[in-house]
């Protein structure tokens, strides 16, 4: 006598719910999700007992469950997760969706276009997602010990060539304009919205070799992008897992400095943000390490001036102007010319640099290179770079507060509270609340307590 399971299975209901809401037979789902599953290279034989079986309980194993989340989708025309279809599982984000670097291509493939449809789908549970530094580092090993991938070429799906791949740079290029000008609340629905329903499918598409590995390395950017963006919007649980995604995808195009910039551009920017000065320097060195030799001055310069921030939070003053030093005869050796340069490091010039060393100063406590230095950056700045120049100000400011010059600072910070005023950012914020506990020693002052009252004014 066979035994019993010892839980028995619960209909199905919500996959039962959306099967009646598309209008859609048993036969006629197993249809969509073996096509769904050739696209995606898989021998899929389901039928309509199969169906039958799903909505008695039964839990198929492996990739189904997003497969057929997807099939149903888009007979339904809109992102479905293998949440509303009754099959998660337990599986969400908070389980470690998006934190592997996927030892296979065809993992990583599955890996980020079950976080992007996570993102659509479950945005509230996004947002409140958990983030660690150590879960930055362990993916930098990965990253430093995995070999190349051997290859990427797919033979299943629609076909995909050179145009869709400019498709997705010049889409790119478009959104960073968006949010430099306007910040990333008013430019990340756009682009996740875009991942999920065109991206997901170029990747899941038909393609070369060459056309491949071109093909990541633009997914590449755009999710590091993405990552950003859920850094600017205060997600940073959301934004590792893009950024781990980001880094993955970098290797399976083959690109290793490109990889290294995730680390260090990236990731260690987070590690910044969440205070953590030990991993900032640790993923710096790493990219350091992993890029060696495939990488141009400027980029070089841009990892040494991470590894410098991580130092200065650490109040190492002797090793983060060591490896200042190293950024800036890095950028020299560069020079003004960015014609060599990939056009993900070209915006890193002497004034980016400026900026990144005002941080180093202003963290070690020392006002009068830091007011300098964001004095540097401010003038380099194009005013189209709206967040950035907000940034720049709250920099001068608080160098300025360090050196006693009190009115003068809430000069500057007002300033930076109308330009950080027009964009939507959550960085933004923070750095006006920093300046903000930096005038707490002056609070009787009358420029504190109308800077007091104009931020308050402003965050209502």
């Amino acid at each position: 006598m066979a035994a019993r399971p010892l839980v028995a299975r619960q209909p199905n209901e919500r996959l039962q719910t959306l099967i009646q809401e598309a209008a859609c037979s048993n036969a006629g789902l197993a249809r969509r999700v073996n096509m769904v599953g050739a696209e995606r290279g898989l021998d899929l034989r389901y039928d309509k007992t199969s169906v039958a079986r799903w909505l008695r309980g039964q839990q198929p194993r492996g990739r189904a469950p997003g497969i057929i989340a997807e099939a149903i989708g888009r007979k339904l025309g809109r992102t479905v997760t293998i949440d509303e279809i009754g099959m998660a599982n337990g599986k969400s984000l908070a389980s470690g969706v998006g934190l592997q670097f996927a030892p296979t291509v065809l993992g990583a493939v599955e890996q980020v276009c079950e976080l992007w449809r996570s993102d659509v789908g479950r945005r509230d549970l996004l947002s409140g997602s958990a983030v660690a530094a150590s879960a930055l580092v362990e993916p930098s090993r990965d990253w430093l010990i995995t070999g190349a991938d051997p290859q990427v070429a797919r033979t299943a799906g629609s076909r995909v060539g050179m145009p869709d791949v400019a498709a997705v740079r010049a889409m790119t290029a478009a959104l960073v304009d968006l949010d430099h000008r306007f910040g990333s609340g008013h430019v990340r629905p756009v682009l996740v919205h875009y991942l999920n329903s065109v991206v997901s499918g170029l990747l899941s598409g038909s393609y070369r070799e060459s056309v491949g590995r071109e093909l990541f390395g633009a997914v590449a950017r755009l999710t590091e992008l993405a990552g950003y963006m859920a850094v600017d919007t205060g997600q940073p649980g959301l934004a590792q897992r893009y950024y781990i995604q980001a880094l993955r995808l970098a290797q399976a195009a083959g690109d290793r400095a490109y990889g290294g910039y995730v680390l260090a551009a990236s990731m260690s920017h987070l590690a910044a943000q969440l205070g953590n000065p030990r991993e900032i320097a640790q993923l710096a060195r790493a990219a350091q390490e992993g890029a060696r030799g495939r990488v141009t001055p400027r980029a070089e310069s841009m990892f040494h001036a991470a590894e410098a921030r991580g130092h200065a939070l650490m109040g190492d003053a002797r090793t983060c102007h060591a490896a200042a030093g190293r950024a800036l005869t890095a950028l020299e050796q560069a020079g003004p010319d960015t014609g060599d340069d990939p056009d993900w490091i070209a915006h890193f010039d002497a004034g980016y640099l400026a900026d990144e060393l005002a941080h180093c100063h202003r963290d070690l406590g020392q006002a009068e290179p830091a007011a300098r230095r964001a004095k540097e950056a401010l003038a380099a700045l194009p005013e189209s770079r709206t967040r950035r120049r907000g940034i720049g100000l709250v920099l001068l400011a608080s160098a300025q507060v360090q050196q006693r010059e009190v009115e003068q600072a809430c000069h500057t910070g007002l300033r930076a509270m109308e330009l950080l005023g027009t964009v939507r950012s959550s960085r933004g914020a923070e750095y006006l609340d920093d300046l903000q506990q930096r005038f707490e020693p002056y609070a009787n002052e009358p420029s504190v307590r109308e800077f007091g009252a104009r931020l308050e004014l402003q965050a209502a």
